[in-house]
């Protein structure tokens, strides 16, 4: 039987003159079915832990005070079998668009494809949230739906019913996304000063069994990664 799936997606250091030397895309997917029920659950997370239910949880407000909570909220991402996470690591040094007819705007949409494409099956149909963190948000909106549904040959958009922005203070599963996006966005960067994320990261190695550095097996469905570089294939 066909399912419907949600997908939320959520990005870090895109841009191509931010001074960053690594882009990450990542997402968490989920039966459309189970995204009300779970999003209640991460609110009765954050009522556990004397946080309001609007707190919006995001990896650059970990602290010492609260690293309990997103201690918990980890250990629920891998004990809820629903929720999976995808991520796509991608250097920005040295990418020779033009050797490759493109500019970094083309470039961006063909590393989401290949985030999102061990995702999407032509039997199921996906509905794709995105958490843009720039000004075109719609520009790109229109541009990924149309990479995606032509590089899945999805013409009459059945596969992808439809992508667009959502407000992501408002999604707690979109809000999972950019927590775990950042701890692999900080796995590629300087070395981590702060001891609260420190500990993130090492329980998400631990949970994953993963060291969260290379490229996982293609099937994996709970931590899958993919460290992409010229001319690889996954």
């Amino acid at each position: 039987m066909n399912q419907i799936f949600n997908v939320y997606c959520d990005e870090s250091c895109h841009l191509e003159n931010d001074h960053h030397p690594v882009m990450v895309l990542g997402a968490i997917w989920c039966p459309k079915e189970r995204t009300r029920e779970i999003n209640e659950e991460i609110r009765a997370i954050k009522q556990h832990h004397n946080l309001p239910v609007c707190f919006e949880i995001k990896w650059t407000k970990i602290s010492p005070a609260k690293i309990d909570f997103y201690i918990e909220l980890v250990e629920y991402f891998f004990l809820e079998p629903d929720l999976h996470f995808r991520a796509l690591v991608a250097p920005k040094n040295d990418l020779r668009h033009k050797e490759y007819n493109q500019d970094h705007d083309l470039w961006y949409y063909k590393m989401y494809f290949d985030m999102l494409k061990i995702i999407l099956t032509p039997v199921d149909h996906y509905r794709i949230y995105l958490d843009i963190k720039d000004t075109r948000g719609g520009v790109k909106v229109r541009k990924l739906h149309e990479v995606l549904c032509n590089s899945m040959y999805d013409f009459s958009l059945e596969i992808i019913e439809h992508i667009q922005i959502i407000r992501s203070n408002e999604v707690e599963i979109m809000q999972c996304a950019d927590l775990l996006v950042g701890i692999i966005s900080a796995v590629n960067r300087e070395p981590v000063a702060s001891l609260a994320k420190k500990s993130l990261i090492e329980l998400m190695r631990q949970k994953s069994h993963y060291a969260l550095t290379k490229t996982t097996l293609y099937r994996e469905m709970k931590v899958n990664l993919f460290y992409w570089a010229p001319n690889t294939r996954e």
